[in-house]
């Protein structure tokens, strides 16, 4: 096949690691890597890192262990499953419009042996999957072992739709086993993916080989489903509504956000602060159950003498409105959607610490292959190891890219953001700093029309450097002079 073209930023960015190196790991040995991967869960929703009324205690601690990246991004989607973009970037480390070329191709990715998994089983690793995989080949393929292979969210059913209506009972329960989804099988799915990594750490005490454990939830996704008593720590009158509230977004059909979209079908149209409560009511329970999770697993890592050489990263693969801007889902360009929690801890990792410059998620793959010293060609994200120290630092991401379909683009630099409605005609312009909400569209002050035409020239550039051949230039002439 002819060689990928890897975009400048990320050349730039991989080059700083030549000067630059985090944390000895045991006498040259190869560190271990623990992956944690939820779905779906906004930036926002981790108490150490904000002002925030979710109780995760144990991602506070990796928080409090290691280094947040507190403007890691997903680059977007070209499905409505969002998801499917995303771990498809994840595993074959493609951009996301070279992953989109390759998806149907997937399994010659892993044919080749190109899959992240692969790369690492190639460097010496033993290699073990349990969880959500909505890759387009096979998982237990591509892992040495991989058991509780999910699809892309559980089994939903009418009665979680549209939903609540005012002065009408709720026909749904997020705790009730009747409506299946997570409960299906009897054991709630974060609890069994939970009970898959403790298994695995028990069994990897003292191997010779070091591991990667890819543990992949399919929470906090809809349907967002917990044991009562997670529920009962949310009454509604702890929720409050989200400052950016709408009853409705005034260009949701324009950008795919009408009520054709599944997620957009949970809550009822217009929204209504009651709906906007109880399913944030319903995702702040079944975060904090999903938290309980993770402290089993690093409960077990310390149990197994592994924790002083193994690696964590905690991620998910996009946020979620639930309410925001009068939306419920991860199909828009807004920070809930496109921002999300990454944490990483390990030997050598500054404790406590906070990065703001901007990152994708998918470098996650780049970093683990860089400590595993494994082939990273062809992989167009970067390891950030550099940012790990304050003298790697300024040499990451000058911009952030962002997509959905053919219908929304994004691009967001320097404090600022510019989004771009392509069937709408509308530019919306938000200054992040000062407006971290994006409630206030700046697009229509003559005085930014030089602050646009700067993004606007940036996104272009990361047009053309991901291969999106999306022509702007004509719905917005005025934004493409110089």
């Amino acid at each position: 096949m002819p060689a990928l073209r890897f975009p400048t930023v990320f050349r730039t960015f991989t080059a700083a690691f030549a000067v630059f190196s985090v944390g000895a790991v045991f006498a040259g040995d190869k560190p271990n890597i623990l992956f944690l991967f939820a779905d779906d869960q906004c930036h926002e929703t981790i108490r150490a890192l904000g002002d925030t009324d979710i109780e995760t205690p144990n991602l506070d601690r990796l928080v409090a262990r290691g280094t947040t990246f507190t403007h890691a991004y997903n680059m977007g989607s070209w499905s409505g499953a969002v998801c499917v973009a995303s771990r498809t970037m994840l595993v074959t480390g493609r951009s996301l419009w070279r992953a989109h070329a390759v998806y149907d191709a997937t399994d010659k990715e892993r044919e080749a042996g190109r899959l992240w998994p692969q790369r690492m089983a190639e460097a010496g690793y033993a290699t073990y999957f349990t969880g959500k995989w909505h890759v387009r080949t096979d998982a237990a393929k591509c892992f040495d072992r991989a058991e509780n292979i999910r699809a892309g969210m559980p089994k939903d059913v009418p009665e979680g739709y549209n939903r609540p209506l005012q002065e009408h009972p709720d026909p749904w329960s997020p705790s009730d086993p009747e409506f299946g989804g997570y409960w299906a099988g009897g054991r709630h799915w974060s609890e069994v993916t939970g009970d898959d990594a403790v298994s695995f750490l028990v069994d990897a005490a003292g191997a010779e080989k070091p591991f990667f454990l890819y543990v992949a939830f399919n929470a906090p996704h809809d349907p967002r489903q917990s044991p009562q008593e997670y529920v009962d720590r949310y009454p509604l009158e702890r929720i409050e509504v989200p400052a950016s509230f709408l009853p409705e977004y005034p260009h949701k059909d324009a950008i795919g956000c009408g009520p054709g979209l599944r997620d957009e079908k949970l809550a009822p149209f217009p929204r209504t602060e009651l709906a906007a409560k109880v399913h944030r009511q319903e995702y702040y329970a079944i975060i904090t159950h999903l938290d309980a999770q993770i402290g089993r697993i690093l409960d077990a890592l310390e149990a197994s003498g592994e924790a002083d050489r193994t690696w964590i990263f905690y991620t998910a693969d996009h946020g979620l409105a639930v309410g925001r801007h009068g939306l419920f889902g991860k199909q828009n360009m807004y920070e809930h959607s496109l921002r999300v929690p990454f944490l990483v801890s390990g030997p050598g990792v500054p404790a406590g610490a906070k990065v703001a410059e901007p990152i994708y998620l998918q470098s996650v793959m780049a970093t683990a292959l860089d400590l595993a010293g494994a082939d990273r060609e062809g992989v167009d994200f970067a390891s950030l190891r550099p940012l790990l120290s304050k003298e790697g630092r300024g040499k990451g991401l000058g911009a952030v890219y962002g997509a959905y379909l053919d219908l929304q683009r994004a691009v967001a630099a320097d404090g600022w953001k510019l989004i771009l409605y392509p069937k709408a005609g509308v530019a919306r312009l938000y200054h992040l700093d000062e407006d971290p909400e994006e409630m206030n569209d700046l697009a229509a002050d003559p005085a930014m029309a030089g602050r646009m035409g700067t993004l606007f020239s940036k996104l272009r550039g990361l047009q053309e450097e991901f291969g999106d051949a999306l022509d702007l230039t004509e719905t917005f002439p005025d934004l493409s002079k110089p």
